[in-house]
């Protein structure tokens, strides 16, 4: 069964974060969602998104970089973007996983943080407007398209493309008969 991390931050997106989390788990992968933070009193700290959701992550970001994953997943939102963007330990583990040639996975205003890695270099992605098209990327093509997959990269625009993003994720990792039976279950498209 493939394996996903997604790791949540406080203001991230939570129609993304759900979304990406719900679909994926219906196409049988296994998903882990991690907090930045550290537990207290025993428990995983809630994350509370960009609307006020209020989200529980199954662990935290340190217990899950013990395990190894097939694709790392980061949903966008601010400030939960800036949030995964400041931390070293995702950084790190996005340089990791390009160099194990997994795949990363980045919505929203998360490309950015791709791009911070050098994951965007001599590719082609999208993001929210006014993020990666605004960085002055000169080796990225920055397209408008709702997803973009270019090698072990796949990017996508904001929470109106959410669905077809998990979607692609889904088809990368399963195939597209698993794709089709979700989307079919969805009454998508």
């Amino acid at each position: 069964m493939p394996s996903v991390l997604i790791p949540i931050a406080d203001g991230c997106e939570e129609l993304e974060a759900v979304t990406l989390i719900d679909l994926l788990r219906r196409a049988e992968i296994a998903v882990t969602t991690a907090s930045l933070s550290t537990r207290f009193e025993g428990k995983v700290k809630p994350v509370t998104a960009s609307r006020g959701v209020v989200l529980i992550p199954d662990t935290t970001l340190d217990e899950a970089l013990t395990q190894n994953f097939d694709m790392l997943i980061l949903p966008g939102g601010l400030p939960g973007a800036d949030h995964l963007d400041n931390d070293p330990r995702i950084h790190n583990l996005l340089k990791k996983m390009s160099h194990e040639d997994k795949y990363v996975a980045a919505i929203c205003a998360a490309p950015k943080v791709l791009a911070h890695a050098k994951l965007l270099e001599g590719k082609s992605a999208t993001s929210y407007p006014g993020f990666i098209d605004k960085m002055n990327l000169v080796n990225t093509q920055v397209k408008q398209d709702a997803v973009v997959h270019d090698g072990k990269i796949v990017t996508s625009r904001g929470p109106g493309t959410a669905m077809d993003f998990a979607l692609t994720l889904i088809e990368i990792m399963t195939g597209k008969e698993k794709r089709d039976e979700v989307a079919s279950g969805l009454l998508w498209k």
